[in-house]
């Protein structure tokens, strides 16, 4: 097999030395643009369990790597004017330029060709060769790199590239990849050019774990990930806000001016070593995506296909993964072709998670100012955890001792908070710790979500409500929702919603909300809502959002956009006079749920529902006193939520669902969420449950693993009122990470908790912590499940 490598950086080298230990027939030429001994940056990180996965693809280049590690356990935060540390991670850290010396010479120990200070100009195609004649200075000539004897000359050689000359064309020519330019139409990448600034620099200073600065001065916070990639050598990269950036001078600053900048702020932690530089110029990073990972038989890999913030890890261990699954692919299938299709298949997912969680993490260090207030213990944690791949579990694993200081802070705040005393010996898992709204105290964090069952006759809820709500509560869950009920038949989604503007339906409510009093520990909340636009619609299981085909009704929304345009019913603008009915029927809906004897009641402003519509541009085209700015859109739900606040008790609190990104362009996003969380702040919501999307039909949400959770958390810290997240929390270790993180003070589950009715009370199983069950199940006391349960995530 003919294969040509463009890129001998460590992903391009790594692919190049397995395929020609899967074969050494394979004719193996790896094309670099840079000399030997040309590197950017210092270090490169592995962490334990990826070079694991290199130790068993290629045992002699995992012992030619791991001779010349650094290794490490412990991560150390300074902050607050405390070190805290962490243990059990388990990193390894070596030079950049040694891991591509010890690469080439593996490589020419194989017989793998290496051409170095060659450039590739372009492909081959029937309109572009003759332009390969010679470059604009003649001093080299441009020939097509097809094995031939490379140019000679002054400067480094340059050449066409035809990929039919080859069975297999590697594009691992790193984040600028030319490769990956020249096929732009096939590969269709994406780029996220991020706002923070950072600077690679070197350091002697030897730092016996990772460590994170974090310094504040007149220009801005800076942030310092540190690590020793040799004896004597560590990696200092100093990260800022793009305005601090700018008010230190930095974005005019030379090589030379940073180095002396960064000394002279970071004087005590260098402690008398120096700072050096290796063509240390400030960058912002770009997020790289590709649809599509290769084209006929070029093939992209490492950061030419995608790219992961170096707050994860080093791109080189993803790049050196990908080298592995390309080569398993090409092992196991018949063809080529096949064999790239099973490679992006296969790699393409876990790449999108990483990248998730890559995200997750940028976005931490984007916005740590927003941090700064945390206690140390905490402000670790949070760090620790932000990319919302590592839990609460995990440190348990690694690190029982920072757990345990941990679980006990938490377990103090809350006890303060609620005001209700909590053991130490030990401290409950920060789950089942109490949380305080006004008089209400929910016993624990987790919240059954609203969820809509569709089954109620002419609005009013029956049996199946009462075992849905009730056998949740029974589960241990510290609140359950009742689904979004409606304040008039007008307001319905469906005709098999619930609703709340009769006197008979109180009667049925309080069938349930006495039963959840008299036989749990739960609290029971109700979500008032108006369909607007997305009403007089089948039930989920006829089909999402489609249009009643008889037995409608006429619906009303902000302005007269139909949801699916041409299918959907087109609604009527609301006047000021519908608006007061409007109004009316709330507060009406918020009477009959005081003596239905709710707990918790929430307005729901969010999925393009009525009040939703308002908010969100792409359904609000007013040009009235409701339309137009933000403020203006906040109108009508303040209004709302006002005349509820106004007819529900003081003592009890109240929330609000909101779509914190509508997923389309011109949509809410998620300053619009903190400015919107600020408004109802002002007028007296105690919590703000923040959800996403359903705004409009052609949305794109990002899903993934607590992909709503950072929203809550944006909003919980920047404007300081407590928040629910929601989406995607399947896992007691999620609940405990959001919780202990203070990203949201209580977490929402859904479908989990419709699978596994006593959800809560299996996780206080796994977790060894005595959740009382009610008298009629006593007996479960003396009894040892034979199961285990699984809680995973992503």
């Amino acid at each position: 097999m003919r294969i040509l490598v463009v890129g001998g950086g460590p992903s391009g080298l790594y692919f190049a030395i397995l395929m020609k230990r899967a074969d050494p027939s394979n004719e193996v030429l790896v094309l670099e643009r840079n000399r030997p001994d040309d590197t950017f940056g210092f270090g490169v990180v592995f962490s334990d369990a990826t070079i694991v996965e290199v130790e068993s693809a290629d045992p002699g280049t995992y012992a030619a790597i791991t001779d010349h590690f650094v290794h490490w356990d412990d991560i150390d935060v300074h902050y607050g004017g405390e070190v805290v540390r962490s243990t059990g991670h388990g990193f390894s850290g070596m030079s950049r330029q040694t891991l591509l010396t010890v690469l080439q010479d593996q490589a020419r120990a194989l017989g793998v060709e290496l051409r170095f200070e060659t450039e590739v100009e372009g492909f081959v195609d029937a309109d572009a060769a003759p332009a390969a004649a010679a470059d604009q200075a003649g001093s080299v000539a441009l020939l097509r790199v097809d094995g031939a004897v490379p140019a000679v000359g002054k400067g480094p050689a340059r050449g066409w590239v035809d990929a039919a000359d080859w069975d297999l064309v590697v594009a691992a020519d790193g984040v600028n990849s030319r490769v990956r330019e020249l096929r732009a139409d096939r590969f269709e990448p994406t780029f996220d050019w991020r706002p923070n600034r950072f600077v690679w620099l070197g350091t002697t200073k030897p730092f016996p774990a990772f460590t994170f600065y974090f310094r504040e001065n007149a220009h801005g916070l800076w942030r310092v990930h540190a690590y020793q990639y040799e004896p004597g050598h560590s990696t200092f990269i100093v990260e800022c806000t793009e305005e601090a950036w700018v008010a230190s001078g930095m974005d005019g600053a030379t090589e030379e001016e940073t180095l002396a900048y960064c000394e002279a702020l970071f004087t005590e932690e260098l402690a008398g070593h120096r700072l050096t530089g290796n063509r240390s110029v400030w960058r912002s990073f770009p997020t790289i995506r590709c649809a599509k990972w290769y084209a006929e038989n070029v093939v992209l890999l490492g950061d030419a296909v995608h790219t992961a913030h170096f707050s994860i890890g080093s791109g080189t261990r993803l790049g050196m993964i990908d080298a592995i699954a390309l080569r398993a692919a090409l092992r196991t299938e018949a063809s080529v072709p096949a064999a790239l299709a099973a490679y992006e298949a296969d790699r393409k997912p876990a790449v999108e998670s990483l990248q998730r969680a890559a995200q997750a993490s940028l976005e931490w260090f984007e916005a740590t100012e927003r941090y700064m207030d945390l206690a140390p213990i905490q402000f670790a944690f949070t760090l620790l955890t932000r990319s919302l791949r590592i839990t609460h579990e995990d440190l348990r694993v690694r690190d029982p001792g920072f757990l345990a200081r941990l679980d006990a802070w938490v377990a103090d705040e809350a006890e303060r908070q609620s005001g209700v005393g909590l053991p130490r010996r030990p401290p409950p898992p920060p789950m089942f710790t109490p949380f305080r709204l006004r008089d209400l105290v929910v016993p624990n964090r987790v919240v059954v979500s609203p969820m809509c069952q569709y089954t109620a006759v002419d609005g009013t809820v029956g049996d199946w409500h009462m075992q849905h709500l009730g056998s949740r509560a029974v589960g241990g869950a510290g609140m359950v929702y009742a689904e979004m009920t409606d304040v008039s038949a007008e307001a319905r989604i469906s005709p098999g919603c619930a609703g709340l503007y009769r006197p008979e339906h109180v009667g049925a409510w309080k069938r349930i909300v006495d039963f959840v009093h008299g036989h749990t520990d739960a609290k029971i909340a109700m979500q008032l809502g108006h369909a607007g636009r997305k009403g007089a619609t089948k039930s989920i299981w006829e089909g999402d959002n489609e249009p009643l085909e008889r037995g409608g009704w006429d619906i009303v929304s902000a302005s007269p956009i139909p949801y699916f345009p041409g299918r959907s019913q087109t609604p009527r603008e609301l006047g000021r006079e519908q608006m007061e009915t409007i109004v009316a029927d709330y507060v009406r809906a918020t009477e009959y749920a005081v003596e239905a004897g709710f707990d918790l009641l929430e307005i729901h402003m969010a999925h393009g529902y009525l009040l939703a519509s308002f908010i969100s541009p792409l359904t609000n085209e007013r040009t009235d006193a409701y339309g137009g700015s933000l403020a203006n859109r906040m109108r009508f739900p303040l209004e709302v939520f006002d005349a509820c606040r106004s007819a529900w008790p003081e003592e009890r609190p109240m929330s609000v669902r909101v779509s914190a990104v509508d997923w389309a362009p011109g949509g809410v996003g998620p300053d619009d969420t903190v400015e919107v969380a600020r408004m109802l702040a002002a007028h007296g919501c105690d919590v703000v449950d923040v959800s996403s999307g359903q705004t409009v039909p052609y949305q794109r949400p990002v899903y993934g693993r607590l992909y709503q959770t950072p929203f809550a958390d944006r909003v919980r810290q920047e404007v300081g009122v407590s928040t629910m997240a929601v989406g995607n929390i399947s896992s007691w270790m999620d609940v405990n990470t959001i919780v202990a993180a203070g990203r949201a003070d209580l977490c929402l589950i859904a479908r989990a908790h419709l699978f596994d009715p006593y959800w809560t009370r299996h996780a206080a199983h796994m977790l060894g912590w005595p959740l009382p069950w009610p008298d009629q199940y006593s007996s479960v006391s003396r009894y040892t499940p034979r199961f285990e349960f699984h809680f995973g995530g992503e």
